[in-house]
């Protein structure tokens, strides 16, 4: 015997689908994202959901935002674990860091939710910033407040700033993927690891204009 539908109170009904959908990229990414499957993991009829989402693509969109909200926060977590005995110049060094290291670890070990994060069709630039929907993505807007940080730190020159955003993110997002798709995945772990600090590095030492990053 089938169990009987669930009841949800308004609005309710529209979170749990997202979660349930969350659910299903973590392990499956964005193709397992699915209307039917976000459903029936409900407990819900599909036809509720049309009263929440007009598609598959706007839960999908729903999703990839709860995805983008999962990297900021381990990115969050790794800048705050900061040493606090270090100058101001040079935690602002080491929290960008620690910004780069977190995405490509997250990448690693969260396959399916970080490439859901970025999966969707109105994720788009506007004068230089990546948003969703018209809003700024939470994992962009920490890289971009990191390096903000290091101009009033003294650790980067206002000059370099312009753009700086894009140099460290197609480095670290590039190598990320690269990891999770590309040969290097083969990699011992140890490899992968080695490789990220580098990429990293040189990609701090870019945007600083300096020979080598500081340790």
């Amino acid at each position: 015997m089938t169990s009987p539908l669930r009841a949800y109170h308004h609005g309710h009904l529209r979170h749990a689908l997202i979660s349930e959908g969350l659910q299903l990229a973590r392990t499956g990414g964005p193709a397992a994202v699915t209307l039917r499957e976000a459903t029936r993991a409900a407990g819900v009829s599909p036809n509720a959901a049309y009263r929440h989402f007009a598609d598959r693509d706007a839960l999908v969109r729903a999703v990839a935002r709860e995805a983008q909200l999962e990297l900021a926060a381990a990115i969050t977590a790794r800048v705050e674990a900061t040493p606090s005995d270090l100058s101001p110049a040079d935690t602002a060094i080491e929290r960008l860091r620690r910004v780069g290291l977190a995405y490509i670890d997250f990448a690693r070990t969260e396959r399916g939710w970080f490439e859901t994060a970025f999966f969707t069709q109105d994720t788009h630039a506007n004068d230089g910033i990546v948003t969703l929907d018209d809003e700024i993505v939470a994992p962009f807007r920490l890289l971009m407040d990191t390096l903000d940080a290091m101009v009033d730190a003294g650790a980067l020159s206002p000059g370099r700033r312009p753009f700086a955003e894009w140099a460290c993110w197609s480095a670290v997002h590039g190598f990320a993927d690269i990891a999770v798709h590309g040969p290097v995945r083969w990699q011992p772990a140890s490899v992968i690891d080695a490789l990220a600090a580098t990429v990293v590095e040189s990609a701090i030492a870019g945007v600083r204009g300096t020979s080598t990053a500081p340790s």
